[in-house]
């Protein structure tokens, strides 16, 4: 009785079952998706593919979701938004660990960036390296977000030596082109973004990623929240399943996926910069190596320990909770699934034979359908694929692509062996993957190799071998699948020619020096060898350029680069740096003399003279020497030294060589804290302005002064003009200095004009560097006369001879500025230049002063004489007047008086003196 009842109770559960099975069969009523939102990190751009392709291609839809998509302001938005549960889904960085840390309620999905983009970028003019950041300007992270978009780039720096006291933080404007004007000397960037920006711009730099130092974090991470999960963790787990396959299929259809952005989401990028981000987002998701998703929890571990290294995170900190798992989900799914298979199996049962017929007939169609679509599919590939025996090697199938791509028809290729189409120099490397394939050592193998077609032109492809097997367990044969690369590997060889060597020249440039010093001195060092590193510069190639143009001082560069590679041996690297600076490296360089004999004849080659179509062009140069390891170990000092010796050597007359000495270094270092200093002598009001008076000669009094500069450094007391005004130009302070000198003379000259001498005058200097600036003219100035009242010809403006050889239209035009307002100009130190009458006439001068060199040495009958008559007459024959300078004696000031000079100043009068003894004086001189 109990079996009847046991039995009866299975038949009624085995119809409950089948009716339900029905019930399920019946059209049911589309289900309505559950509405989501997915908060991106950053603007719409590749870097988010896989999440558009799932919405695009229905994966979302297929999970019954219906995804709305969200742009950001900033890095730290998603986090906020799947807090508070505007958004369900966010993309995070490796920083939602210190959210985790901090008691947010975040869980990770997946990641999607195996290796982080983040990295530092700084321009390769320059020379800077990590090291020279401090005190420099940086752009990294945002100032308001304590670091966490910043977080592996400030490790990194801290591994290096570098903390963020050291540097000077920026607003982050993400606007590449700071970094190119100069407004920072670096900024945090992604190798996916900025470095196509830098590229197109034609900017050079230098990247540093913190993988160098052992920092490596994980990139974008898909992220959701504890309360998500605790209440729809089905949902949960659709929506990352249809967000990795999104990911898989946005990786495998780059260029499809970049269409979709412009059409659908933004075209803040155009399409050659979302395929650059593809490209660089290969070696970061790696989609053929991992799993598109995974989580190392090591990864975490490591992450978790720098962030505790730099203070952010408490020492091993546990993660529980952090990362998502479903292994341990509700096992409902499981029975309800056990049960309709039941169900199936009963309903199967009551079926009638004779359905069989109908299966079988249905089967067979499918499977000849299946052979139809996998002969089209096998005909139409964009890959080449080829059917190999594995015995003979033998091709027994080929499709037209890799017919196409070997150069042949399919039946050529039909029946020949594999060898024959591949490279003799490939064979032996393709034939061992082959054999260990045969051995079972293999279960197949990528490679890159060469195809000859019969016209022997060479193929590259990327090939790919497995072994299968026919249907019905027929004989192996070998799979070959075949991308046609050639093109990729032309693109890739002018891309590394391009990045490593001059296009001019076709030198080694700076990078490609740096990598060559580097492996040499590894080399030397174990070797106890010694290197020399030459720095040679071009004497007079501005005036070229100028003179010629720049094409005809391009063509002078490649000769002279041609010249300096005749002078060494194959071994030995030349390169160029930059404009008319190359560099040369000599390897077991143990015999100074030989050292010396190939400098020498560098200087040679470089003195005789260049062709330069019909015009015949000189230059020299100036090289200077270091030596390793004798002068220094580390490339960055070797470069520093070498660059001071060239100067050196410079300074000494040029045409000529020079070593390096320490001597060069202390020198180096002393302007370099001059320099420094300098910087802050503005604004802790340390410059002092001295007066000499200019004595009209007739009548002895004091009717002008000349307006000198000194420094009153905190340390070293008086510094004197000639030894800092050479640093203030070359720092370009000379501009801030010389308004300063114009300021202070307008008030003193206002003073006295005002209360000693309506018609007194005060000179003052113009450094060439102020005034052949370009783009700043004197507008700045008569404002300032105008809002203190003073006339523009109460002030003089003192220029050298050499700047009205510049015939530039600058020059001119701020010479005519100075006219139009009334201010005089002085021409200084006249005879010791080129002292041409062609500019006097061109130019409106007012004013020669007679360097002290002819003064000096002044007695009745001497050439001095002669020739200080002969200035006096000329310059009163074009009605200018003449100054005097350097009269020491009552014997010079009465011979300068009788031929006829108007004005004189030096020590006979007065030395140069503070403002207020020069006042005090020029009053008593008035009582």
């Amino acid at each position: 009785m109990q079996l009847v009842v046991f039995r009866s109770s299975c038949v009624a559960r085995a119809l409950t079952a089948a009716v339900a099975v029905c019930l399920l069969a019946l059209p049911q009523p589309a289900r309505a998706l559950e509405r989501v939102t997915l908060q991106l990190k950053h603007a719409h751009q590749f870097q988010f593919a896989g999440y558009y392709a799932a919405k695009e291609k229905g994966f979302y839809r297929d999970a019954g979701l219906d995804v709305a998509i969200k742009e950001s302001g900033d890095g730290n938005q998603p986090e906020r938004e799947v807090i508070s549960g505007r958004a369900q889904y966010g993309v995070g960085s490796s920083s939602l660990l210190l959210a985790h840390a901090a008691g947010k309620p975040v869980v990770v999905l997946g990641v999607i960036f195996q290796h982080s983009p983040y990295v530092l970028i700084m321009p390769r003019q320059g020379g800077l390296s990590i090291g020279d950041l401090r005190g420099k300007r940086v752009m990294i992270g945002s100032l308001t977000d304590e670091l966490t978009q910043a977080d592996e780039v400030v490790a990194y720096l801290k591994k290096e030596g570098i903390s963020m006291t050291d540097v000077i933080r920026v607003e982050h404007s993400f606007n590449p082109q700071d970094l190119v004007s100069g407004k920072v000397d670096a900024m945090s960037a992604y190798t996916t973004n900025e470095p196509d920006i830098l590229d197109r711009l034609g900017f050079q730099y230098d990247i540093y990623s913190p993988r160098l130092a052992g920092i490596d974090f994980y990139g974008d991470n898909l992220f959701t929240s504890k309360s998500e999960l605790a209440r729809h963790p089905e949902r949960v787990r659709a929506f990352r399943e249809a967000s990795m396959r999104g990911w898989q299929y946005a990786m495998a259809h780059p260029e499809e996926i970049a269409d979709l952005i412009l059409a659908k989401y933004s075209r803040r990028h155009d399409r050659a910069h979302l395929l650059f981000e593809a490209r660089q987002m290969e070696p970061l998701v790696q989609p053929v190596l991992v799993e598109t998703g995974y989580m190392n929890p090591g990864r975490w571990r490591h992450i978790a320990d720098v962030y505790a290294d730099l203070g952010m995170m408490a020492p091993g900190a546990r993660f529980d909770g952090f990362l998502y798992s479903d292994d341990a989900q509700d096992l409902t799914w499981l029975y309800r699934s056990m049960a309709v298979a039941g169900a199936l199996l009963l309903a199967g049962a009551a079926i009638h034979v004779t359905q069989l017929a109908r299966v079988r007939k249905r089967a067979s169609d499918a499977i000849r359908k299946g052979q139809q679509r996998f002969r089209i599919m096998f005909e139409e590939a964009p890959l080449g694929i080829a059917l190999v025996d594995p015995v003979s090697g033998t091709f027994r199938d080929v499709n037209s692509r890799y017919a196409e791509i070997a150069g042949r028809t399919a039946d050529e290729i039909r029946g020949s062996v594999w060898s024959d189409v591949v490279h003799s120099e490939d064979l032996e490397h393709a034939g061992t993957y082959m054999q260990r394939m045969a051995t079972g050592e293999a279960d197949g193998f990528k490679t890159s190799m060469r195809l000859v077609r019969p016209d022997g032109s060479l193929v590259w492809i990327d090939a790919s071998v497995a072994p299968m097997e026919d249907e019905g367990n027929g004989p192996l044969h070998y799979l070959c699948m075949v991308e046609d690369v050639t093109e990729k590997r032309k693109s890739e060889a002018l891309i590394w020619q391009q990045a490593n060597f001059d296009s001019l020249t076709q030198l080694p440039n700076r990078r490609m020096f740096l990598d060559r010093l580097g492996n040499d001195i590894l080399k030397c060092r174990r070797e106890g060898r010694r290197i020399a590193i030459l720095f040679i510069d071009l004497d007079h190639f501005k005036e070229v350029n100028d003179t010629l143009g720049h094409q005809q001082g391009d063509v002078l560069l490649a000769e002279a680069a041609r010249r300096i590679r005749s002078c060494v041996r194959e071994s030995d690297t030349v390169a160029r740096l930059g404009g008319d600076e190359f560099t040369v490296i000599l390897t077991d360089m143990e015999a100074i003399a030989r050292l010396e004999a190939i400098a020498q004849s560098m200087l040679d080659v470089l003195q005789a003279p260049f062709q330069l179509g019909h015009e015949q062009a000189y230059v020299s140069a100036s090289i200077g020497i270091t030596l390793y390891p004798d002068d220094a170990q580390e490339i960055d000092d070797l470069l520093k030294h070498a660059d001071q010796a060239m100067y050196a050597a410079k300074g000494a007359g040029r045409n000529r060589f020079s070593y390096f000495t320490q001597a060069l270094q202390t020198a180096a270092i002393s302007r370099m804290r001059l320099t420094n200093d300098l910087r802050a002598a503005l604004r802790g009001e340390q410059f002092r302005l001295y007066f000499q008076p200019i004595v009209h000669l007739e009548t002895g009094r004091i009717h002008k002064a000349e307006a000198l500069i000194r420094w009153v450094h905190p340390q070293r007391g008086m510094v004197g003009p000639l030894e800092f005004i050479p640093l203030a130009e070359a720092s370009g302070l000379i501009l801030e200095i010389g308004d300063w000198v114009f300021r202070e003379s307008a008030a003193w000259t206002r003073r006295w004009r005002t209360e000693v001498d309506p018609e007194f005058q005060v000179s003052i200097n113009q450094s060439p560097v102020e005034f052949q600036r370009e783009g700043r003219g004197y507008q700045h100035w008569f404002a300032h006369l105008e809002q203190v009242g003073l006339a523009g010809n109460a002030l003089v403006v003192e220029i050298t001879e050499g700047l009205l050889l510049d015939a530039s239209a600058g020059v001119t035009d701020k010479l005519l500025q100075l006219r139009d307002v009334g201010m005089q100009v002085a021409l200084d130190d006249f005879g010791t230049g080129y002292s041409s009458l062609a500019y006097l006439k061109k130019f409106d001068i007012d004013y020669l002063k007679i360097d002290r060199t002819f003064t000096r040495n002044l007695a009745p009958e001497s050439s001095d004489m002669a020739l200080s008559e002969a200035i006096i007459v000329m310059a009163h024959k074009l009605g200018l007047k003449v100054i005097a300078e350097g009269v020491e004696t009552p014997e010079q000031r009465d011979l300068l008086r009788q031929a006829g000079c108007d004005y004189a100043q030096g020590y006979l009068f007065a030395q140069p003196i503070p403002a207020d003894e020069f006042d005090a004086m020029l009053r008593a001189s008035r009582r």
